[in-house]
């Protein structure tokens, strides 16, 4: 194999039935990508990591890679647009950081990125990065892929194989019907990989036509790692439905008149995934069903599981989401998981935030680490509070100056404020219950406590 950007790829066809052709999937390493996923770790902003531990104890630990990391933490790669035509929060909106990588993926090399991602971002950024890229290739190649080289290639001619023999892609076309998505198979899926020692645990991530995982040195459980890939392309498909089905869910889900009815939706599309991919997939790729967590956080693990029994009729009988599924959904969770909706953990995963001090964010994001679908604007404003009340989300305003006027402008937005009468002058947190959208209005007035006192003490 040639030492720089080169990549394995494996192209596969499969027919599932007569005349119906699946989409190819290709298992691939892409080099330039690994180099951006290692730089990306060694960041500032990057919690401790293998990559950083890696780095921090080798001869390469100087201040010239330190300027580097340094100068990359300063870049700005990810602006963000949304697709309006769409319900709230129903579209993952488009991101400029998903178009480099996958840039990056489809390049030859770290220089073939400036031609592929020429107007992604601005031309000083991309240059900018290229050369922070190509600094750390040979590094790259030192600390990480030579070492684990062997190991790897027979890693990836294992999950090759075992695509082939398991039918993987079969259980994509079944993801494809019960989405009801929108997908195109004569456009390939690509898996891609790159080797991450010194550690068991890994994290994967979908966008467009890939999904990227890295894949821990000697990790053999490769029926857990496919059916974790195929959670994330379920994310694609649900991502991909039609503006018109988007549409038929949203009503299915507004028109049932269960109180849990919004936030069982904004749970969703993750316990779809969990259920469909670590649930049924996972059972059908091992032979038999995981017993274990399927998902690290608590709402979604037993959301996922109790839907399961639903999730593997539809999927055995290809059968897509209808409106006896939604409904069946909300009444699952509204006969086991009502009291979710005065838990501050769950009731804050997807959040609205305003606030007149953008320190808050920082406080928010700390105290409820764990976040779906979230938007920051600064600022108390009548502009502000407007798109606020537009999002079927929880919403929270923390207002800590001006503090009277800013809290009679809030209140003369939202008509359950009508007969609320606040004291401006000392500290409190507010709970409104928002009807049109079924969602909560927190309200936190910063006196003298501290905004993380005001967290603390949230309830519901």
């Amino acid at each position: 194999m040639k030492k720089a950007g080169t990549f394995f790829f494996f192209l596969i066809f499969i027919l599932i039935k007569a005349g119906a052709q699946a989409p190819a999937f290709q298992v691939r390493f892409s080099e330039p990508l690994a180099v951006f996923e290692f730089v990306d770790y060694l960041s500032a902003n990057a919690p401790d990591n293998p990559y950083k531990t890696l780095f921090n104890n080798s001869k390469f630990n100087q201040q010239q890679y330190k300027r580097l990391v340094a100068a990359y933490d300063k870049l700005n790669t990810d602006y963000e647009y949304e697709y309006t035509a769409y319900p709230y929060g129903q579209k993952i909106g488009g991101s400029t950081q998903s178009l480099l990588k996958k840039c990056l993926i489809n390049s030859t090399s770290i220089n073939d990125l400036k031609l592929k991602a020429l107007g992604i971002i601005p031309n000083t950024d991309l240059f900018k990065l290229v050369d922070i890229l190509n600094a750390f290739e040979p590094v790259y190649q030192e600390l990480m892929y030579q070492p684990n080289k062997a190991v790897f290639e027979q890693q990836l001619q294992a999950l090759k194989t075992l695509i082939v023999s398991k039918n993987i892609a079969s259980y994509f076309m079944m993801g494809e019907k019960f989405y009801n998505s929108s997908w195109d198979n004569t456009i390939p899926f690509q898996l891609v990989f790159y080797p991450l020692p010194g550690t068991k645990h890994f994290t994967a991530t979908a966008f467009y036509n890939n999904a990227v995982s890295a894949l821990p040195v000697g990790f053999t459980n490769y029926n857990k790692l496919l059916s974790v890939m195929l959670h994330e392309t379920f994310h694609i498909l649900y991502d991909e439905q039609s503006l018109a089905f988007k549409q038929d869910i949203e009503k299915w889900f507004t028109s049932n008149p269960s109180k849990n009815g919004r936030y069982a939706f904004l749970l969703m599309n993750e316990a779809l995934a969990t259920s469909l991919g670590n649930g049924y997939v996972y059972g059908q790729l091992n032979g038999k069903e995981d017993t274990a967590e399927w998902y690290h956080r608590k709402y979604t693990n037993l959301m996922a599981k109790k839907i399961y029994p639903m999730v593997k009729e539809y999927a055995s009988l290809q059968k897509p989401i209808d409106k006896a599924f939604v409904d069946n959904y909300i009444k699952i969770y509204d006969g086991n998981f009502s009291g979710w909706l005065l838990e501050p953990d769950n009731i804050m995963t997807d959040r609205y935030i305003i606030a007149d001090n953008p320190d808050a964010f920082n406080s928010i994001d700390q105290k409820f680490a764990y976040r779906s679908m979230s938007q920051y604007d600064a600022g108390i404003t009548l502009v502000n509070i407007e798109k606020l009340k537009m999002a079927p989300i929880t919403k929270v305003v923390i207002v800590s100056k001006d503090n009277k006027n800013s809290l009679q402008l809030v209140k003369s937005q939202f008509k359950e404020l009508a007969d609320w009468n606040p004291d401006s002058g000392i500290d409190f947190n507010y709970v409104a219950w928002v009807n049109s959208d079924k969602t909560y209005l927190v309200i936190i007035n910063v006196v003298k406590q501290k905004v993380e006192g005001h967290l603390d003490a949230l309830r519901f």
